[in-house]
């Protein structure tokens, strides 16, 4: 696994914490595995899918009742990165705190990161 012992790649907020928990349970999901992939105006993009099984090379954070797997190949584009959830009257959705981001482009679906 990538990151450092004994301290989680990511960190969940409440809000978060409580959207994935309610998302869970609704079909029965194991969590939500996050990732990223080459797309969009600036390199990458997030992505975020149901997750049905724990695949053993994920990185499983949980919290509060909710549970993220972050797909090998992401992790280190997402060590120390915060998943927040905001909803407001225009939109609502998962928003991600990144450090490891240098650039993101005028939408906020694509982002850049050092040496790509």
């Amino acid at each position: 696994m990538f990151g450092i012992p004994g301290k989680q790649a990511v960190s969940i907020t409440p809000a978060a914490a409580t959207q994935i928990a309610r998302l869970m349970t609704k079909d029965g999901h194991k969590g939500l595995r996050i990732g990223v992939k080459k797309g969009g105006c600036a390199g990458m993009e997030y992505t975020m899918d149901y997750a049905s099984e724990v695949d053993p090379m994920d990185e499983v954070v949980e919290q509060d009742g909710a549970r993220v797997m972050i797909a090998p190949m992401a992790q280190m584009f997402l060590f120390g990165t915060e998943i927040d959830y905001r909803s407001s009257l225009l939109e609502s959705g998962f928003h991600f705190n990144n450090p490891n981001v240098t650039e993101a482009c005028g939408c906020g679906e694509s982002i850049k990161f050092a040496g790509m």
